[in-house]
């Protein structure tokens, strides 16, 4: 049974496998659903890393340029299949610091749990 996949069988194999290394190496988010994926997961795991193509092959996306690839958990990459989806946004965190807490409190409304036993 041939696949017929130019990522996987044909003239692009070579570039695809350099730049499936490099998305490994730079790359711990899954494009598709925005969690972490854990490299030591193998396949058949489903939450296993995998290469995905953002643009489908069979909608006409390339099969072996960097841009058109992405780490995907293996569950994610097979729901998704060969749908165009819109990139997720990856929201940092922010740090909570000095510069993040409010500049002024209303201390008269504040009252400590003691107050409150002690009021009661």
């Amino acid at each position: 049974m041939s696949r017929n996949r130019p990522d996987k069988d044909g003239k692009h194999q070579v570039q695809f496998n350099k730049n499936k290394k490099k998305i490994y190496a730079t790359q711990t988010v899954c494009g598709i659903c925005g969690l972490p994926v854990d490299p030591t997961l193998k396949y058949p795991h489903p939450l296993s890393r995998c290469i995905d193509h953002i643009v489908p092959i069979a909608k006409g996306g390339h099969p072996s340029d960097i841009s058109n690839l992405q780490l995907a958990h293996w569950i994610c990459n097979r729901e998704k299949s060969d749908k165009l989806l819109r990139p997720i946004q990856i929201k940092e965190q922010e740090a909570v610091g000095n510069n993040t807490l409010p500049l002024t409190v209303d201390w008269k409304r504040y009252k400590s749990s003691k107050e409150e036993t002690l009021i009661n």
